[in-house]
């Protein structure tokens, strides 16, 4: 909770707003004030005199990262061309504006002693907040070798951006950054996921002009609706408008006051303008629009306590926001060969571009950074200060070193497996069960176990029930804080820990913004628009990764994507709806980072679920189907086939003790094995003599070169189970060339791998097996082919001419069961009997009997 102004005053402030909507625009006084005084600055008042000198202390360091080199880091001697970096890279634009409200929010913290992060929108401009963090101290006690001194001032300008160094962005290296921004759009949703379940901590998200044009920043202004004032943090989007963007003018900054504060109202803030460029006036009014924020929220704290002791559903809150309108670049240089720089785009990276072969521009540079006068802000040792230092929160409040920026992670408690076995299975493929059905009574009780530390929930863009998980609403809500209408929001609460939002970007955003401070979540979606989310994939991924190299990061919980409504069961909504290719998009990925699990039946799934929750530092994207299908493995086989990856299917096999296989059938996805364990029951009937191995995958990263992923499998074991040599029918649940880039270095060449051929529409769900040749029927043929040419054996297992023979009649019944199928669906609209009565019969081979004991080859 924002804590009142003393500690022994525990009651309402005395603000109650009359209009939730009232808006306080304190530009009229900056108007007023320049309009008389022209040109003419306002003196600094003296309250805001030294936080105006921190503020030049900041900017200074922000601007000499981009410029200057490790020696006359202070400018105690002349600049000269040998001072300067050789290439210069950064951003100085959004810099000076990220430095005042960051230097204010020092000022607000302390008097209030508030929990907050800064969580930079523009993380283009990470030179600012590794000064900021310098100046606390943060960055020298994480980097020891970059001192409080005048060579570690010099140590912190060189290393910027520059080979060996750190990069430009606010990336994980940086101490007191959450939000790296390498892609704009993820801020705020970023921010309102991270102060969920976290009532103490308030986050100053700082939203850039270029960035609010995004898709993802404008939708997630509408995260205000999650945000239960009881339960959870405070977000105060800072809306810092300069006017331009990388080459020209941004929309937010080119739109009238009325019409900006209009926009904000209707997203459901509670607006507080600040505009102007004479520090004199801002700091006074910047001062008082942070006050004005912290009382209104704690007004809204105060007020929802009291209505939640009175047991009285709370109201949702107008929460207060700012809009910063400061010149881009400001305080830098005006003008640079006769073109304005400050206030346009041109000063969005580096406003003077040749000062190392540029006389004039040399000079300038050097007027620009002594305008901040270091030789005062800096002792004669190079240290900040010590009248500056005192402006500082204490350590513990210190933006840098919040406790939730870098938080020790509170594991799971994680229900036992074996009291979750909901599908028994004594006859294989005899039970047909839901597998996301069963996982979400799973769920529900990782609900109840982890009620008291609050530290999971669930994301999905209005999914959750479409994805056969409703089984968690009988123990937790869907979290809201608009209108509830009792008769239609059954599942709908204050309270809930289920967060839906039809935005995938905001369902992804959220959950990366909780894993970062601290919490556990998965975000289930359908397959296909997945996606959408494809870059944030991207953007978290590569944070997890770099953390794993940064040895003061603690490890997060693992990022977990829940993928159904998949590819082969979307036959009711159509092509649209039909695209697996996150997994080759997944594939691209670290592989110390990223896993794919596709678990063939619900105790696989739960096996799988169990083991991602527990896992850290990890991208994990699990691929499950929510339909009815039958169920193959007991809880026992499922975890001893998940901890091995995959394996051997005794049971679906006749090769064991008769000689290398003839053929191996392989599968990864539950639907591809449904259709090859047909495939198999075929082929065994058919072809007597046929030896047949079935391998099952649930690990994708298995099939990888062990030299390629840390799950992949050696050569070695790989040739065990697929041999050097023999032919192989692999079906798979995406697309085809994903396996054949896997097993791309192994021994074996003789791989056919079928799956999804971007072939689909409204139809059938076995129809869209035939659509892209995934069906048992097109396998067989395969097998039949693979016969014909004399690849299915040589040698040792060479075939004797009655199989032969057999399998040109096979293949020929096979095509003409493909017609049939065809005629069927046509005319009725329904799968052939044969396809939707099918059931698993196991083969009369030795040492196999019905629901027999699995067995492991090579794991």
């Amino acid at each position: 909770m924002i804590p009142p102004h003393s500690a022994d005053d525990t009651s309402p402030v005395a603000f109650v707003p009359t209009n939730i909507h009232q808006v306080i625009d304190l530009t009229d006084t900056a108007k007023a004030a320049n309009a008389a005084k022209a040109t003419l600055a306002a003196p600094i008042p003296a309250k805001f005199q030294k936080l105006h000198e921190f503020w030049n202390a900041s900017n200074y360091l922000t601007a000499g990262q981009i410029f200057l080199m490790e020696t006359n880091p202070l400018l105690r001697e002349e600049l000269k061309a040998e001072h300067i970096k050789p290439r210069l890279l950064g951003h100085w634009g959004t810099c000076p504006g990220q430095n005042f409200v960051y230097t204010h929010l020092n000022r607000l913290i302390k008097e209030r002693e508030l929990q907050m992060i800064y969580v930079s929108g523009p993380g283009h401009g990470g030179n600012f907040l590794i000064a900021q963090t310098y100046l606390e101290g943060t960055y020298s006690e994480v980097y020891p070798q970059i001192t409080q001194d005048e060579a570690g001032i010099g140590k912190l300008f060189k290393q910027f951006s520059f080979p060996g160094g750190v990069p430009s962005h606010c990336a994980p290296e940086t101490p007191g950054s959450l939000h790296e921004g390498g892609e704009l759009g993820y801020c705020l949703s970023h921010s309102f996921g991270a102060v969920l379940d976290k009532p103490d901590l308030a986050i100053a998200c700082v939203v850039g002009d270029g960035e609010a044009e995004t898709g993802p920043l404008a939708t997630s202004w509408h995260a205000n609706k999650f945000l239960n004032p009881l339960t959870d943090g405070v977000v105060l989007p800072i809306l810092h408008l300069n006017g331009a963007k990388i080459a020209n003018a941004s929309f937010l900054a080119r739109i009238p006051n009325s019409e900006l504060l209009a926009l904000f109202q209707g997203y459901g803030y509670d607006p507080i303008l600040i505009e102007g460029s004479d520090p004199g006036l801002m700091h006074p009014e910047f001062a008082q629009a942070l006050d004005t924020w912290a009382d209104k929220v704690k007004y809204i704290k105060v007020d929802a306590k009291a209505k939640h002791d009175r047991g009285e559903l709370l109201d949702r809150p107008v929460w207060p926001m700012i809009i910063l309108k400061t010149p881009k670049g400001w305080t830098g240089p005006k003008m640079i060969d006769g073109k304005a720089i400050e206030g346009t785009f041109r000063s969005h990276q580096v406003p003077i571009s040749s000062p190392a072969t540029n006389n004039v521009h040399l000079r300038t540079l050097e007027t620009w950074l002594k305008s901040y006068e270091p030789d005062k802000l800096f002792d004669e040792n190079g240290a900040l200060r010590a009248d500056l230092k005192m402006l500082l929160p204490p350590p513990e409040l210190q933006l840098g070193r919040n406790k939730y920026i870098n938080p020790t992670m509170t594991p799971l408690a994680l229900p036992s497996l074996k009291s979750m076995a909901a599908v028994d299975v004594k006859v294989r493929g005899d039970t047909d069960a839901s597998d996301m059905t069963v996982l979400g009574k799973f769920l529900a009780q990782v609900m109840v176990d982890n009620e008291a530390t609050r530290n999971f929930r669930m994301f999905s863009p209005d999914e959750t029930s479409s994805n056969r998980l409703h089984e968690v609403f009988k123990v937790t809500k869907r979290q809201f804080m608009g209108v509830l209408v009792p008769s239609v929001d059954e599942s709908t609460g204050q309270y809930g820990r289920v967060m839906e939002m039809l935005s995938e970007h905001q369902c992804e955003g959220l959950l990366e913004g909780y894993l970062l401070t601290g919490g556990h979540g998965i975000f289930n979606t359908y397959e296909a628009f997945v996606h959408i989310i494809d870059s944030m994939f991207n953007q978290h991924v590569k944070w997890m990764e770099t953390c794993e190299h940064i040895p003061w990061r603690h490890r997060l919980a693992s990022l977990n994507l829940l993928l159904s409504s998949h590819v082969w069961r979307q036959d009711h909504n159509g092509f649209t709806h039909q695209d697996p290719g996150f997994l080759n998009h997944v594939s691209l990925k670290k592989s110390s980072v990223v896993r794919v699990y596709l678990p063939p039946d619900a105790n696989t799934l739960l096996t799988v679920m169990h083991h991602c929750l527990g896992t850290y530092n990890r991208a994990n994207v699990i691929v499950a189907g929510k339909h009815e299908a039958p169920q193959w493995l007991s809880m026992d086989e499922a975890q001893l086939h998940f901890h091995s990856g995959g394996g051997i299917w005794e049971w679906a096999s006749n090769d064991k003790g008769r000689g290398v296989p003839h053929v191996i059938l392989a599968c990864a996805g539950d639907v591809p094995t449904l259709e090859s364990l047909a495939a198999v029951s075929i082929l065994q009937k058919a072809l007597p003599q046929l030896r047949v191995r079935f391998i099952n995958i649930v690990d994708l990263f298995k099939l990888a070169s062990s030299r390629e992923h840390p799950h992949g499998w050696s050569d070695d074991r790989f040739d065990s189970l697929f041999t050097k040599n023999q032919p192989v029918v692999f079906a798979f649940h995406g697309y085809p060339d994903l396996i054949h880039k896997l097993v791309f270095h192994r021994h074996n060449r003789n791989f056919v791998v079928k799956g999804y051929c971007e072939e689909g529409t409204i139809t059938t769900p076995f129809d869209m097996t035939v659509r892209n040749g995934l069906d048992r029927y097109h396998q067989v043929m395969d097998v039949c082919d693979f016969i014909e040419s004399g690849k299915c054996g040589g040698g040792a297992t060479e075939l004797d001419d009655e199989t032969k023979s057999l399998a040109v009649y096979v293949r020929q019944e096979m095509m003409a069961k493909l017609v049939k199928h065809r005629d069927t669906i046509t005319t009725t609209g329904l799968d052939m009997d044969e396809i939707r009565d099918w059931k698993w019969e196991d083969p009369a081979h030795a040492n196999n009997g019905s629901g027999g004991p699995l067995f492991f080859r090579n794991m």
